[in-house]
Protein backbone atom coordinates (compact mmCIF):
# COMPACT_ATOMS: atom_id res chain seq x y z
CA UNK A 1 0.00 0.00 0.00
CA UNK A 2 1.75 3.08 -0.98
CA UNK A 3 1.21 6.41 0.92
CA UNK A 4 -0.06 9.28 -0.78
CA UNK A 5 0.73 13.05 0.35
CA UNK A 6 -2.18 14.97 1.64
CA UNK A 7 -4.30 16.93 -0.43
CA UNK A 8 -2.88 20.59 -0.54
CA UNK A 9 -5.84 23.30 0.44
CA UNK A 10 -6.88 25.45 -2.87
CA UNK A 11 -4.93 29.01 -2.52
CA UNK A 12 -7.72 31.36 -3.19
CA UNK A 13 -10.40 32.05 -0.37
CA UNK A 14 -13.62 31.03 -2.52
CA UNK A 15 -16.17 33.84 -1.54
CA UNK A 16 -20.18 33.83 -2.66
CA UNK A 17 -20.10 37.62 -4.35
CA UNK A 18 -23.46 38.75 -2.15
CA UNK A 19 -24.57 42.37 -1.92
CA UNK A 20 -22.95 42.42 1.61
CA UNK A 21 -19.57 41.16 0.56
CA UNK A 22 -18.81 43.12 -2.64
CA UNK A 23 -19.72 46.50 0.12
CA UNK A 24 -17.39 44.78 2.37
CA UNK A 25 -14.61 44.41 0.17
CA UNK A 26 -15.31 47.87 -1.12
CA UNK A 27 -14.75 49.57 2.67
CA UNK A 28 -12.02 47.49 3.09
CA UNK A 29 -10.27 48.84 0.29
CA UNK A 30 -11.67 52.42 1.49
CA UNK A 31 -13.06 52.77 -1.68
CA UNK A 32 -16.67 55.31 -2.65
CA UNK A 33 -18.69 53.22 -5.59
CA UNK A 34 -17.50 54.97 -8.03
CA UNK A 35 -13.34 54.20 -7.34
CA UNK A 36 -13.97 50.40 -7.45
CA UNK A 37 -16.80 50.74 -10.59
CA UNK A 38 -13.32 52.53 -12.13
CA UNK A 39 -11.03 49.79 -10.93
CA UNK A 40 -13.43 47.09 -12.28
CA UNK A 41 -14.72 49.24 -15.88
CA UNK A 42 -17.64 48.85 -14.84
CA UNK A 43 -20.71 51.80 -14.22
CA UNK A 44 -21.01 53.12 -10.63
CA UNK A 45 -25.07 51.91 -11.35
CA UNK A 46 -23.29 48.74 -11.10
CA UNK A 47 -21.60 48.46 -8.05
CA UNK A 48 -25.02 49.81 -6.35
CA UNK A 49 -27.20 47.22 -7.69
CA UNK A 50 -24.48 44.22 -6.41
CA UNK A 51 -24.28 45.71 -3.10
CA UNK A 52 -28.80 45.90 -3.66
CA UNK A 53 -28.68 42.37 -4.49
CA UNK A 54 -30.40 43.55 -7.18
CA UNK A 55 -27.89 42.35 -9.86
CA UNK A 56 -24.89 39.83 -9.21
CA UNK A 57 -21.27 40.15 -10.79
CA UNK A 58 -21.03 38.07 -14.21
CA UNK A 59 -18.59 34.89 -13.54
CA UNK A 60 -15.55 36.28 -14.60
CA UNK A 61 -16.72 39.61 -12.41
CA UNK A 62 -16.66 37.03 -9.65
CA UNK A 63 -12.95 35.62 -10.48
CA UNK A 64 -11.62 39.46 -10.68
CA UNK A 65 -13.40 40.18 -7.34
CA UNK A 66 -12.02 37.17 -5.82
CA UNK A 67 -8.34 38.11 -6.86
CA UNK A 68 -9.04 41.43 -5.61
CA UNK A 69 -9.70 40.39 -2.54
CA UNK A 70 -6.76 38.12 -2.01
CA UNK A 71 -4.44 40.81 -3.15
CA UNK A 72 -5.66 42.68 -0.45
CA UNK A 73 -6.01 40.48 2.16
CA UNK A 74 -9.54 40.26 2.68
CA UNK A 75 -10.98 38.02 4.62
CA UNK A 76 -14.94 37.90 5.30
CA UNK A 77 -17.00 35.42 7.28
CA UNK A 78 -20.34 34.69 5.94
CA UNK A 79 -22.63 33.33 8.86
CA UNK A 80 -25.02 30.77 7.20
CA UNK A 81 -28.42 31.78 6.03
CA UNK A 82 -31.23 30.82 7.64
CA UNK A 83 -33.12 27.66 7.69
CA UNK A 84 -36.59 28.76 5.14
CA UNK A 85 -38.86 28.09 7.02
CA UNK A 86 -41.53 27.23 4.41
CA UNK A 87 -38.60 24.19 3.11
CA UNK A 88 -39.95 21.24 5.53
CA UNK A 89 -36.31 19.37 4.33
CA UNK A 90 -34.79 22.12 5.99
Amino acid sequence: MSERSPKVARRRAQYIWTGEVIRALREHMNLTQREMADELEVRQQTISEWETNLHTPHRSTQKTLSMIAERVEFKYEVAPAPADPADPGA
